[in-house]
């Protein structure tokens, strides 16, 4: 595998926050909060009656009769990775799709839609059961899509690895690139299940918050009050792009994937290890492959999800790896945890830190608990020099990946 350096040079997303990247990112730096409360009739009845929705519908997006053929998770890939795949400049480039590949991943798929059509077999019979189910359900649904939308031939390939999803299908884009099998790679993750069986699930693994009277403080990592996560959808998407090929075309350079470091704990299907030591390995083998020394590294945007064991194992793991003078943030306090979106939204959080020379704030993070101990911009945003950043994404099963971005 080659050393080409690997370079971002576009960002598409639509969260809880906004429905591009500039909003959601003005919405972050203002320390706004996208969760709210469910108002749906089937919420009612479940013990978790928050999430954090999207901020503008798909709807508003793709004409009706396109979205009917479409997943939610795959409705919203297309959105974010349209807009990134214009924000490059790469429309009229001339590319060679030959060169082109999509790795765009989703944690759970097109659960809603498998749901949805079982409860219509039901009521109705196999005959009112869409000829469009297939394609929606299956968890490749969002990056075939993106691939066919791009004419992309170089390989499409989809990432499920639970809340690590986003992040790693961003490094096998960077390992592709590296490989020289192609020289631009749409890359990023989706996620759009608020349903309430995924609710009820979590729930019923006390993984969720349930300050139901209280949705915009709910999500607050790292914070002695925190009682679990709370549910979001979204998708981010980036493009990553061979250094010279870029330059060349006169592209705009965000930053430059500098390396990953992927691991697997061997641990639980759900706990991360108690110390962190998978998570240790990732940041250790990021760095290692970066080319850079860990007192670069001044911010880290956490996994962070609110939850009371997962936060504290990723301090214990940030300690050991970096020590203490990394500025935190995290993101998921706003966003809610948008699963296998999470890492690719919060590599464009990272990205546009370096970009804009500030740090995202963590807001709710009001009574911090007594093993946070490093520095986090809390409550508010702050601007500061970031060079070089990592974003890390745990999942369940054990999955640790961590991104080094530099400034390009």
């Amino acid at each position: 595998m080659s050393r080409a350096d690997v370079v971002v040079t576009g960002l598409g997303a639509t969260t809880p926050l906004g429905g591009d990247v500039a909003s959601t990112w003005d919405a972050m730096l203002a320390g706004r909060s996208g969760v709210g409360p469910l108002t749906q009739e089937w919420a009612g009845q479940l013990p978790v009656r928050i999430a954090a929705q999207l901020a503008v519908e798909p709807s508003e997006r793709i004409d009706r009769v396109k979205l009917r053929r479409l997943d939610r998770s795959e409705a919203i890939a297309l959105i974010a990775a349209g807009e990134a795949w214009a924000d490059a400049g790469l429309a009229d480039s001339g590319l060679d799709p030959e060169r082109l590949a999509v790795s765009i991943g989703s944690g759970i798929g097109g659960a809603t839609t498998l749901l949805a059509q079982d409860d219509i077999l039901e009521a109705s019979g196999p005959r009112r059961v869409s000829p469009h189910t297939v394609p929606m359900l299956m968890p490749n649904g969002p990056a075939a899509w993106v691939g066919l939308e791009l004419q992309a031939r170089a390989g499409v390939h989809s990432v499920a690895s639970a809340c690590a999803t986003g992040a790693e299908a961003i490094a096998l884009g960077l390992d592709m690139i590296r490989a020289g099998r192609a020289d631009v790679v749409v890359a990023g993750g989706t996620e759009a299940v608020i349903h309430p069986l995924p609710i009820a699930g979590f729930a019923s693994m006390r993984a969720m918050s349930t300050r139901n009277d209280d949705p915009e403080r709910a999500s607050r990592p790292w914070d002695k009050g925190r009682d679990g996560f709370v549910l979001g959808e979204g998708s981010g998407v980036i493009v990553l792009e061979r250094a010279d090929h870029a330059v060349a075309r006169g592209a705009r350079i965000y930053a430059r994937l500098a390396g990953a470091g992927l691991t697997s704990d061997g641990y639980d299907i759900v706990q991360p290890h108690p110390e962190g030591l998978g998570a240790i390995r990732a940041i250790a083998k990021a760095i290692a492959d970066a080319g850079v020394d860990k007192s670069d590294i001044v911010h880290v945007n956490a996994h962070a999800t609110s939850t009371p064991v997962g936060d504290v194992a990723e301090i214990a793991a940030l300690h050991a790896a970096l020590g203490d003078h990394p500025v935190l943030s995290a993101t998921k306090s706003m966003t809610g945890h948008l699963l296998g979106a999470a890492g690719a939204l919060e590599s464009i959080a990272s990205i546009l830190a370096i970009r804009d020379s500030v740090v995202p704030p963590t807001i709710n993070l009001d009574d911090p608990d007594d093993k946070l101990d490093m520095d986090v911009a809390a409550h508010k945003a702050r601007p500061m020099d970031v060079p070089a950043v990592i974003n890390n994404s745990f999942g369940f099963g054990g999955h640790n990946v961590a991104l080094v971005f530099t400034r390009g």
